[in-house]
Order: C-alpha cells, then sequence, then structure tokens
C-alpha cells in the first residue's frame, strides 16, 4: 500500500523551523546586554550547574531537540559560553527522559502544537502594538521564533506521523539488536521528535510485540537519532553553533555506544525495580533515564577537553580583510607607514562602495574593478556585510597603528600615522552616516509623493557627482597643488548642494507640497549626506595631501567659515562658486 508524504507540509516544517531558529536568535543577540547575559550566565555557570537547568527545562518543555536549538541560539548569539552550552545539552537528554515517564504511566502524547499556537498568537498580537525599540517587542520575537520552532518542530513530525501506524515491529523478530538499534536511529531522524519515536516503541512492547532487550535497543537508537534536530540547526552555521551540535552528536553516540555494550547489565540493573515481565513500559523508562545518567556522569570530567578538542576541528575562519597590513612588519617603519596609507586608502573605496550599494547606484559608473570585499563576500552579499566588514578593518586599522607606536618616531611621523588615523575615523563616521539614511532614503523612493521621488534622484546624482570629483582628485595623483585644489572645489560644492537642498524644502514646505513629518526626513536626510560627503574629503585630505596643503586647505577651511558668519551677521547670502556639472544617473 503507497502512503504519500505529505511534502510540503514537510518542507514548510523546515522553513518554519529555521525561521523561528532565526527569529529567536535575532531577538537573543539583541536583548543580550549586561543584565541578559548575566542572568543567562546564573543559571548556566559550571558544569553541574548547565547539566541540572538543561534537565529542569528539557522536563518542563519536553522536548530536548527544542533545548538543544535554544542553546545553539544562546550560543550563537555570545551568551553562553561553548562549555556551559555543551553541558545544558547533556542535561536535556536527561530532561527529555521524563517523556517516556509520561507515557509510560499516563499513555499521555505530546503534542508541541499545543504551546506553539499560543507562543506565536499572544506574542504576534503583542509585537504588533509594542514599539519595535522596546524590549518587550523584542521578548516577542524571541517567544514567535520559539513557537515557529516549535511548530516546524511538530509539522515536520506530522508530515511522516502517517507511516507510524503502519510500523510492523514483529517483522523485525529474529535480527540481531543492532538491527533495532538502526532501526530506532532512522525512525527518530524522520519524525524529528524521540517522544514520538518512543511512545511507539512502548505501545509495541505493551502490546508484547517486542521483547525488553529489543525496545531498549531502540531506545538507545531513538536517542542517537535525535540529534539529526540539532545538527540540522547548526548547518551553515558560526564554528561555534557547529562545535556544539557536534558536542551533542559525540555525547549521544558515545553514551548509546556504552549503553548498547552495557545492555545485558543495564537490563539487570531495571528488573531489580521492576519485573520487565509484566510492567516493561516503566522498566523502558527507568533503562532510558538511567543510561542518560551513566553517560552524563561519564561524559562531566571530559566536557573541557571536548570544547578543546572541537574547537580545533572547527576553528573559527576569521576572514582576511586586510590587503597590505597582513604581511607587512612593524618594525620595517616606512614600509608599514607605506602600508598603512594604502590600507587606509582600501577601506576609503569600500565606503564608496557601501554607500553606492546603499544607494543602488551601478558602481561600474565609478569603479572600474572589483573591490575586496566584492570579491570576499559574493555577488548575494548586502551592504550590511559591507559595513561589519569594514568594521573589522578600520579595527585592524587601529590595531596595526597601536604597534606602530611602540616605535621610537620621529615628531613629524608620529604627526603623519595620527593624520591616517584621522582619515580612517572619518571614513568609518561617513559610512555611520550612510547607514542611517538607508530608511529614509527607502521612503523617499518609494513615495507617492513626487518631490521626494525627485528629491532622492538628486541625492544619488549628487553622490555620483562627488566620486567623479574624487576621481579626478586621483587622476592627479603628484601634482599636490592640484589635488589641494580639487578637495577644495569639491568641499565648496557640496556646501553650496546643502544651501540649495535647504532652500529648496523651504519653498516646497511654504507651498504645502510636503507635510511636517517630510520637511524633518528630508532636513534630516540632508544634514547625514553632507556631512557624510564632507567627511569623505577630509579623509582624503589627511591621508593623501602634503603637510602643505593640509595647511592650505585648514586655512581655507577656516577662513571660509569666517566669512559664512560674517555674511549672516549681514544678513548677505555666501557666495556661491561655479557647480561642476554633475553626470546622469538611471
Amino acid at each position: 500500500m503507497d502512503i504519500p508524504v505529505d511534502f510540503w507540509k514537510l518542507a514548510a516544517g523546515l522553513a518554519i523551523f529555521l525561521y523561528g531558529m532565526f527569529l529567536l536568535e535575532d531577538s537573543v543577540r539583541i536583548m543580550s546586554g549586561k543584565a541578559f547575559r548575566q542572568m543567562i550566565r546564573s543559571y548556566t555557570d559550571g558544569r553541574l550547574r548547565s547539566i541540572g537547568s538543561g534537565a529542569l527545562i528539557t522536563a518542563i518543555l519536553q522536548s530536548s531537540s527544542a533545548v538543544s536549538l535554544m542553546v545553539l541560539a544562546f550560543v550563537g548569539a555570545g551568551v553562553m559560553t561553548m562549555e556551559n552550552g555543551i553541558g545544558v545539552m547533556v542535561g536535556a537528554n536527561i530532561g527529555t527522559t521524563l517523556t517516556a515517564w509520561i507515557v509510560a504511566a499516563f499513555g499521555f502524547k505530546i503534542k508541541i502544537s499545543s504551546m506553539a499556537f499560543p507562543l506565536i498568537a499572544c506574542s504576534g498580537l503583542i509585537s504588533m502594538i509594542i514599539n519595535p525599540a522596546s524590549k518587550v517587542f523584542q521578548v516577542s520575537r524571541l517567544l514567535i521564533g520559539f513557537g515557529f520552532l516549535l511548530l516546524g518542530l511538530d509539522y515536520m513530525k506530522t508530515s511522516v506521523e502517517v507511516y507510524t501506524q503502519y510500523v510492523d515491529l514483529t517483522a523485525l523478530i529474529g535480527y540481531g539488536a543492532w538491527l533495532y538499534l538502526l532501526f530506532g536511529i532512522l525512525m527518530t531522524a524522520i519524525m524529528q521528535a524521540s517522544a514520538a519515536s518512543i511512545a511507539i516503541i512502548l505501545t509495541g512492547l505493551n502490546s508484547g510485540l517486542i521483547t525488553f532487550e529489543i525496545a531498549a535497543a531502540m531506545v538507545i537508537g531513538a536517542n542517537i537519532g535525535t540529534t539529526v534536530t540539532v545538527l540540522l540547526g547548526a548547518i551553515g552555521g558560526m564554528p561555534i553553533k557547529k562545535r556544539v551540535g557536534a558536542s551533542h552528536l559525540v555525547f549521544n553516540v558515545i553514551t548509546g555506544l556504552v549503553a548498547f555494550i552495557a545492555l545485558g547489565p543495564l537490563s539487570h540493573v531495571v528488573a531489580l525495580f521492576f519485573d520487565t515481565s509484566t510492567d516493561a513500559v516503566m522498566g523502558l523508562a527507568l533503562f532510558h533515564t538511567l543510561f542518560n545518567l551513566i553517560g552524563a556522569i561519564i561524559f562531566l570530567p571530559f566536557i573541557g577537553y571536548l570544547s578543546r578538542f572541537l574547537l580545533r576541528f572547527f576553528p573559527e575562519r576569521k576572514a582576511v580583510l586586510t590587503v597590505y597590513l597582513n604581511n607587512t612588519p612593524t618594525e620595517v617603519l616606512d614600509a608599514a607607514t607605506s602600508s598603512l596609507r594604502k590600507e587606509t586608502l582600501h577601506l576609503f573605496q569600500e565606503c564608496q562602495l557601501y554607500t553606492l550599494k546603499t544607494f543602488g547606484i551601478d558602481e561600474k559608473l565609478v569603479f572600474d574593478h572589483s573591490l575586496p570585499f566584492q570579491k570576499n563576500l559574493g555577488r548575494r552579499s548586502t551592504p550590511t556585510d559591507f559595513y561589519e566588514n569594514a568594521k573589522l578593518l578600520h579595527g585592524e586599522i587601529i590595531e596595526f597603528y597601536a604597534k606602530l607606536l611602540n616605535a621610537k618616531l620621529e615628531q613629524e611621523e608620529a604627526k603623519a600615522l595620527e593624520r591616517m588615523i584621522y582619515a580612517s575615523r572619518n571614513i568609518m563616521n561617513s559610512m555611520k552616516n550612510i547607514k542611517g539614511l538607508r530608511h529614509d532614503m527607502e521612503e523617499f523612493d518609494s513615495s507617492d509623493n513626487k518631490h521626494l521621488n525627485l528629491q532622492y534622484r538628486l541625492f544619488r546624482r549628487r553622490l555620483v557627482g562627488l566620486y567623479h570629483s574624487i576621481n579626478s582628485f586621483f587622476e592627479t595623483m603628484g601634482d599636490h597643488q592640484e589635488q589641494y585644489r580639487i578637495l577644495l572645489r569639491t568641499v565648496i560644492h557640496i556646501e553650496q548642494q546643502d544651501a540649495q537642498f535647504l532652500s529648496t524644502v523651504m519653498e516646497l514646505a511654504a507651498a504645502k507640497d510636503i507635510d511636517e513629518r517630510e520637511i524633518s526626513s528630508l532636513l534630516m536626510a540632508n544634514r547625514l549626506f553632507s556631512q557624510s560627503c564632507r567627511l569623505q574629503i577630509f579623509a582624503l585630505k589627511d591621508l593623501l595631501l602634503r603637510k602643505e596643503e593640509i595647511k592650505e586647505f585648514d586655512h581655507a577651511m577656516d577662513m571660509k567659515e569666517l566669512l559664512d558668519e560674517e555674511h549672516g551677521r549681514q544678513g548677505i547670502d555666501p557666495p556661491q562658486p561655479n557647480a561642476p556639472e554633475n553626470r546622469q544617473i538611471a
């Protein structure tokens, strides 16, 4: 008889499961302030406490897989150490044995969705009415994620649950115990729930279809099979999540092998408490708890060793973000200084690329080659990926600079290095301003107000015009006076565009073409954009101009400020230079 698998329900369960995992980990990471981290650590700090906490939580939630997946999220978010995470997962194996006791004593069948639906419903409604910036909103996201995680597990289980009524355990009688072990592994791996597997095994045992020894072998297999869920949650994750997932597999496999080898002696121990010929189901529940306790006792002294082994087996694969600093010794000062300048220039170019991506502008309008971040991150990279890499690169630049400070530097050398660090900071502040613009730019682009659409297009033109001026700056390398003039003209042009934008917004406001909220958004966006442009120019000034041109540039800026102040007192508009032509973009 053909029994079709509900494939789409299985696929939907997997998708819901993975999305729940994402929500859970993301909300934990956002909420992981100092107090939250201390609270989590207080309940899992130390091997014995972490094992006890894992056992208690799993006994309450009745899902070792769910608890283990929560551990993956906590470890991945950095609020739980790997050793304590391993301890919780060891404890989860003990706590999950309560399921067997409940089924054996009351015939109760756990239904995960009975907990998932209220979690999703209540937390979802709360998240709709709570401020997204509040901690309550993140707690609701965490609970929604946990609800989705449970619901996904339930969908994956029930999508193949129809098979369980057709499982004929008598067909395996006569084969060795190892086959029942494999059958238990396979059954649990398919159904994604050891509780369901144990319920089937207890049913067969209670009906007299299988002997106690066969049922014990299958329970051991179910214990090993439950690791599939955790491994699934660790696939594609950070190395630390893979370590925790692998530790769960190692613990369950070793515990299972020890229990399988000692199957006879353990059965005799169980017989001291329950007569397996008349009360086999209670005996099997005791066996399940007993061999997990023995596994935890055996495993406890070796958690640290396993942690260190997994650290070597799944090392942190740190991306090499630096292009010039990585192989430059700080002892050779001239070479180190040159590399630091080139690396900071590399950061500047990545800042340009990040800005272009944020505004949805084709980088080919500015660059004729791919930059290192593009090659490292791949085509599917997002502006957020670029921003995070830029922060790491900035950190490496600061670290390299700190090493150079240990050398004996002349005053001019120290000042030159200091200017490079100013440049690096200005670049990162420029990127931070652009990051703050993303939401407004998306809003302007999708707005029904044509005036906001127009301003969005003008922002993009202003950006491309700026980068074409910067390209002209690079094309005149060696002519320091011309570079100085280009930067000065560019800064004045930024000020001109800033003033023009303010004038336009005032005209639109007077004509009531934009409302109060739109006025505020436009002014804030323009402030961030103009400041970002200025910071990029100031970074180039400190990075590539000579000391003489830097003094001239700073003096010109000081004079401009004085003139602007004087004109402001007299009520005269400051003089506006001829603007360099902006190239049109799509």
